[in-house]
Protein backbone atom coordinates (compact mmCIF):
# COMPACT_ATOMS: atom_id res chain seq x y z
CA UNK A 1 0.00 0.00 0.00
CA UNK A 2 1.54 3.21 -0.99
CA UNK A 3 -1.18 5.62 -0.71
CA UNK A 4 -3.70 5.38 2.38
CA UNK A 5 -6.58 7.65 2.78
CA UNK A 6 -6.68 9.02 6.92
CA UNK A 7 -10.80 8.71 7.36
CA UNK A 8 -10.46 12.66 8.99
CA UNK A 9 -10.78 15.86 7.86
CA UNK A 10 -8.93 17.16 11.00
CA UNK A 11 -5.76 18.51 9.09
CA UNK A 12 -4.01 18.72 12.27
CA UNK A 13 -4.60 15.18 13.31
CA UNK A 14 -3.38 13.79 9.75
CA UNK A 15 -0.17 15.73 10.27
CA UNK A 16 0.29 13.77 13.75
CA UNK A 17 -0.64 10.44 12.01
CA UNK A 18 2.09 11.42 9.14
CA UNK A 19 4.73 11.64 11.83
CA UNK A 20 3.22 8.38 13.39
CA UNK A 21 3.30 6.11 9.98
CA UNK A 22 6.63 7.19 8.19
CA UNK A 23 6.66 5.60 4.71
CA UNK A 24 3.13 5.44 2.23
CA UNK A 25 1.26 8.44 0.97
CA UNK A 26 -1.36 9.64 3.72
CA UNK A 27 -4.16 11.74 2.14
CA UNK A 28 -7.19 13.16 3.92
CA UNK A 29 -10.84 12.58 3.32
CA UNK A 30 -10.23 17.26 2.11
CA UNK A 31 -9.71 15.49 -0.89
CA UNK A 32 -13.85 14.09 -1.17
CA UNK A 33 -16.07 17.34 0.22
CA UNK A 34 -18.98 15.24 -1.08
CA UNK A 35 -18.86 12.01 0.37
CA UNK A 36 -20.95 12.60 3.92
CA UNK A 37 -19.20 11.94 7.34
CA UNK A 38 -20.24 8.17 8.08
CA UNK A 39 -22.65 7.72 11.14
CA UNK A 40 -20.59 6.88 13.87
CA UNK A 41 -23.70 4.79 15.75
CA UNK A 42 -21.34 1.85 16.86
CA UNK A 43 -21.32 0.68 20.67
CA UNK A 44 -17.46 0.09 20.88
CA UNK A 45 -13.92 1.80 20.10
CA UNK A 46 -13.55 -1.31 17.43
CA UNK A 47 -17.01 -0.62 15.99
CA UNK A 48 -16.66 2.76 14.95
CA UNK A 49 -13.25 2.97 13.82
CA UNK A 50 -14.41 0.16 11.47
CA UNK A 51 -17.20 1.59 10.53
CA UNK A 52 -15.31 4.52 9.45
CA UNK A 53 -12.65 3.03 8.03
CA UNK A 54 -14.75 0.88 5.58
CA UNK A 55 -16.94 3.58 4.35
CA UNK A 56 -14.27 5.79 2.99
CA UNK A 57 -12.77 2.67 1.35
CA UNK A 58 -16.08 1.77 -0.34
CA UNK A 59 -16.79 5.81 -1.02
CA UNK A 60 -13.28 6.21 -2.56
CA UNK A 61 -11.57 2.14 -3.19
CA UNK A 62 -8.44 3.46 -1.75
CA UNK A 63 -7.34 1.47 1.59
CA UNK A 64 -8.42 3.67 4.24
CA UNK A 65 -7.10 4.22 7.96
CA UNK A 66 -9.50 5.58 10.68
CA UNK A 67 -9.33 5.63 14.16
CA UNK A 68 -11.76 6.37 17.58
CA UNK A 69 -10.46 6.69 21.09
CA UNK A 70 -11.79 8.06 23.61
CA UNK A 71 -11.10 7.84 27.90
CA UNK A 72 -12.03 5.55 29.79
CA UNK A 73 -12.77 5.90 33.79
CA UNK A 74 -12.75 2.34 36.08
CA UNK A 75 -15.11 4.04 38.71
CA UNK A 76 -17.33 5.27 35.80
CA UNK A 77 -18.23 1.72 34.74
CA UNK A 78 -16.05 3.05 31.48
CA UNK A 79 -17.32 6.48 30.51
CA UNK A 80 -16.95 8.72 28.99
CA UNK A 81 -15.97 6.02 26.57
CA UNK A 82 -17.33 6.13 22.66
CA UNK A 83 -18.73 9.09 24.24
CA UNK A 84 -15.82 11.17 25.00
CA UNK A 85 -15.75 14.41 22.72
CA UNK A 86 -19.20 14.97 23.75
CA UNK A 87 -19.56 13.85 26.98
CA UNK A 88 -21.65 16.88 28.01
CA UNK A 89 -23.90 16.93 25.46
CA UNK A 90 -22.29 18.88 22.61
CA UNK A 91 -19.26 18.04 20.36
CA UNK A 92 -15.91 18.86 21.40
CA UNK A 93 -17.07 21.41 24.69
CA UNK A 94 -13.45 20.65 26.24
CA UNK A 95 -14.08 22.70 29.34
CA UNK A 96 -17.84 21.13 29.39
CA UNK A 97 -16.63 17.32 29.43
CA UNK A 98 -13.89 17.99 32.30
CA UNK A 99 -16.40 19.74 34.25
CA UNK A 100 -18.60 16.57 34.46
CA UNK A 101 -16.23 14.11 34.28
CA UNK A 102 -14.56 16.15 37.97
CA UNK A 103 -18.38 16.69 39.15
CA UNK A 104 -18.67 12.34 38.31
CA UNK A 105 -15.71 11.47 40.09
CA UNK A 106 -16.75 14.20 43.05
CA UNK A 107 -15.89 12.23 46.49
CA UNK A 108 -13.95 9.27 44.55
CA UNK A 109 -11.10 8.46 46.49
CA UNK A 110 -7.66 8.70 44.83
CA UNK A 111 -6.92 5.34 44.61
CA UNK A 112 -10.02 4.78 42.55
CA UNK A 113 -9.92 7.28 40.36
CA UNK A 114 -7.87 4.64 37.33
CA UNK A 115 -8.41 5.52 34.08
CA UNK A 116 -7.48 4.40 30.42
CA UNK A 117 -7.30 6.50 27.16
CA UNK A 118 -8.02 4.02 24.64
CA UNK A 119 -7.01 4.31 20.64
CA UNK A 120 -8.41 1.22 18.30
CA UNK A 121 -7.21 1.76 14.42
CA UNK A 122 -8.99 -0.10 11.72
CA UNK A 123 -7.52 -0.59 8.28
CA UNK A 124 -9.77 -1.02 5.90
CA UNK A 125 -8.68 -2.40 2.37
CA UNK A 126 -11.13 -3.34 -0.27
CA UNK A 127 -11.42 -7.10 -1.10
CA UNK A 128 -9.51 -8.14 2.23
CA UNK A 129 -10.98 -8.41 5.62
CA UNK A 130 -10.85 -4.94 7.86
CA UNK A 131 -8.14 -5.11 10.67
CA UNK A 132 -8.13 -3.51 13.98
CA UNK A 133 -5.61 -3.02 16.55
CA UNK A 134 -5.74 -1.11 19.97
CA UNK A 135 -3.32 1.01 21.88
CA UNK A 136 -4.30 1.66 25.55
CA UNK A 137 -2.41 4.30 27.93
CA UNK A 138 -2.87 3.89 31.71
CA UNK A 139 -3.23 6.47 34.39
CA UNK A 140 -5.27 8.07 36.68
CA UNK A 141 -7.63 11.04 36.99
CA UNK A 142 -6.42 13.89 39.15
CA UNK A 143 -9.15 16.43 41.04
CA UNK A 144 -8.67 19.75 39.45
CA UNK A 145 -6.95 21.17 35.64
CA UNK A 146 -3.11 20.48 35.56
CA UNK A 147 -1.42 22.29 32.56
CA UNK A 148 -2.43 23.87 29.35
CA UNK A 149 -0.45 21.54 27.05
CA UNK A 150 -2.71 18.75 24.97
CA UNK A 151 -6.46 18.62 24.34
CA UNK A 152 -9.11 17.17 25.75
CA UNK A 153 -8.84 15.58 28.63
CA UNK A 154 -5.02 15.56 29.02
CA UNK A 155 -5.01 18.58 32.16
CA UNK A 156 -7.13 15.48 34.20
CA UNK A 157 -4.90 12.63 33.26
CA UNK A 158 -1.54 11.15 34.74
CA UNK A 159 0.10 8.17 32.84
CA UNK A 160 1.46 5.79 35.20
CA UNK A 161 4.72 6.12 36.16
CA UNK A 162 4.34 9.69 35.70
CA UNK A 163 3.81 12.57 38.68
CA UNK A 164 2.56 15.26 35.87
CA UNK A 165 -0.41 15.49 33.91
CA UNK A 166 -0.41 15.05 30.10
CA UNK A 167 -1.34 19.05 30.31
CA UNK A 168 1.85 19.35 32.27
CA UNK A 169 4.26 17.20 30.48
CA UNK A 170 6.46 17.53 27.10
CA UNK A 171 4.76 17.19 24.28
CA UNK A 172 7.22 14.65 22.70
CA UNK A 173 6.68 12.57 26.50
CA UNK A 174 2.52 12.70 25.45
CA UNK A 175 3.66 11.47 21.90
CA UNK A 176 5.84 8.61 23.11
CA UNK A 177 3.35 7.22 26.05
CA UNK A 178 -0.19 8.14 24.41
CA UNK A 179 -2.81 5.57 23.18
CA UNK A 180 -2.54 6.81 19.65
CA UNK A 181 0.95 6.22 19.59
CA UNK A 182 0.95 2.64 21.07
CA UNK A 183 -1.88 2.01 18.57
CA UNK A 184 0.23 3.02 15.86
CA UNK A 185 3.30 1.40 17.20
CA UNK A 186 1.20 -1.95 16.51
CA UNK A 187 -0.03 -1.05 13.27
CA UNK A 188 3.03 -0.75 12.37
CA UNK A 189 4.28 -4.03 13.38
CA UNK A 190 1.61 -5.61 12.15
CA UNK A 191 0.29 -4.21 9.40
CA UNK A 192 3.53 -2.55 7.66
CA UNK A 193 6.45 -4.48 8.26
CA UNK A 194 8.49 -6.25 5.30
CA UNK A 195 7.06 -9.37 6.03
CA UNK A 196 3.23 -8.36 7.18
CA UNK A 197 3.11 -5.69 4.54
CA UNK A 198 -0.86 -6.21 3.33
Amino acid sequence: MDRILIATRNAHKLEEIRGLLPGPELIGTDRWPEVPDPVEDGETFEANAVLKAEAWARATGLPALADDSGLAVDALGGAPGIHSARYAGAHGDTAANNARLLRELGGVPPERRTARFVCVLALAVPGQPTRTVRGECRGRIVDALRGTGGFGYDPLFIPDGETQTFGELPAETKARLSHRARAFAEARRQWFSGESRP
